[in-house]
């Protein structure tokens, strides 16, 4: 696969406590540069990208982040901020512990309260499928297909363990028609970024990818 239809592909992501607007601000110039499908952020600098960038790139940015057990009130306020302020997709994270007591209701509930405010904006939805057994895993397929999101997400990146190609095909198994799978956390090379577009991920959250990708795309 040519590296720039794998780079089209990708969320270049950068969401450590320590991020710096200068560092965002290199990342957003790599995003541009080399045509990644956005630029993936904390929701506080939406507002800057956005006034310096414009439509150069689209941006998106996380919601109850990263461990989701924040009250849904707060995952509202934070989305419906972050789209006031620009941002063109939202990447929530449910509620693991909710999930795991069975209150599928309230995860389904709390993802199309979301998915409302987005609109036609995409809504991608974080299991951090690391934490959850496999019947939680489809648990939660039937949650975000219910809900209507565009996309389900393997993971923050901030758990004990990254996405994986079997959970990939759990979710290819157990979603709905339409909802498309983002894999996330742990993908560092060519041949994994591949892996996982083979597999049926229409998009990639790789923080290294530019960096692993760039000498082909400058040749």
């Amino acid at each position: 696969m040519d590296a720039k239809e794998i780079l089209a592909k990708v969320d270049h992501t950068l969401l450590k406590q320590t991020a710096t607007w200068a560092d965002i601000e290199a990342v957003c110039e790599e995003a541009v540069a080399y045509k990644t499908a956005t630029v993936m952020v904390p929701s506080c600098y939406v507002p800057k990208i956005v006034a310096k960038y414009g439509d150069k790139l689209k941006v998106a940015c996380v919601v109850g982040f990263p461990n989701g057990n924040c009250n849904t009130a707060a995952k509202i306020a934070e989305t419906a901020q972050a789209l006031a302020d620009g941002a063109q997709e939202i990447d929530m994270v449910i509620n693991i512990g909710a999930l795991k007591d069975g209150e599928t209701q309230f995860v389904t509930d709390e993802i199309k309260a979301l998915k409302n405010l987005c609109g036609d904006r995409v809504l991608k939805v974080i299991i951090e499928t690391c934490f959850l057994t496999e019947a939680e895993k489809i648990a939660a397929c039937h949650c975000v297909t219910a809900a209507g999101a565009d996309f389900i997400k393997t993971s923050t990146g901030f758990g004990p363990k990254g996405a994986t190609l079997e959970d990939i095909k759990l979710f290819k198994e157990n979603i709905g028609e339409g909802v498309q799978m983002k894999a996330a956390g742990g993908i560092h090379t060519r041949e994994e970024m591949e892996a996982f577009i083979a597999a049926g991920c229409t998009r990639l959250g790789a923080s290294a990818a530019v960096k692993v990708l760039k000498d082909e795309v400058d040749k």
